[in-house]
């Protein structure tokens, strides 16, 4: 269990236009249980702030170089949200990492199109046991799924573009 469980941190919010973040208490704190999903506007300039999770550093105010890189992880997704103990995991510190970062996600997306290209697709009980024993790690996706259903190479082939055009998208954004 995190050491940190019982304590209620908060939030740091960050004002791109500003160069400046700020500590929000969490909603429920305030209205003693109440949920809202109530904006954090900047205090100085009252534009929308973006929620960077509980374990951002912000980089100094004149840093503008790296403000623009936060600014770029939070337009793609990438954010400091984690528990606090095992941090909010790995975090490209530039540009050019960054995209790195995403081609890496976008050849493995692409290898496992590969996989559901080439696969073939069982037709018999000891088949799909085979299949199953032998490439159970390409079924991830699809655990929720029964272990007696044949997962057929169109939803594999669909599943993966669909996350290439996600990473695609993600990169474009970036450059």
């Amino acid at each position: 269990m995190c050491r940190y469980a019982m304590v209620s941190y908060k939030p740091h919010y960050a004002c791109f236009n500003c160069r400046k973040t700020f500590k929000r208490r969490l909603m429920n704190d305030i209205n003693r249980g109440e949920k809202s999903d109530q904006e954090a506007k900047c205090p100085e300039c009252a534009a929308l702030m973006a929620n960077m999770g509980l374990d951002f550093e912000s980089p100094k105010k004149d840093d503008v170089k790296k403000w623009e890189h936060i600014k770029s992880l939070y337009t793609v997704g990438i954010t400091f949200h984690s528990c606090g103990c095992s941090g909010p995991g790995y975090i490209p510190n530039s540009k050019e990492k960054l995209l790195e970062y995403f081609e890496d996600m976008k050849a493995k997306y692409l290898k496992n199109i590969d996989f559901w290209r080439t696969r073939i697709e069982p037709a018999t009980k000891s088949e799909i046991d085979k299949d199953r024993n032998k490439n159970w790690t390409k079924f991830g996706p699809f655990s929720s799924r029964s272990k007696k259903e044949i997962i057929k190479n169109q939803e594999g082939i669909d599943f993966w573009l669909e996350k290439v055009k996600q990473i695609e998208g993600k990169i474009s954004l970036i450059k």
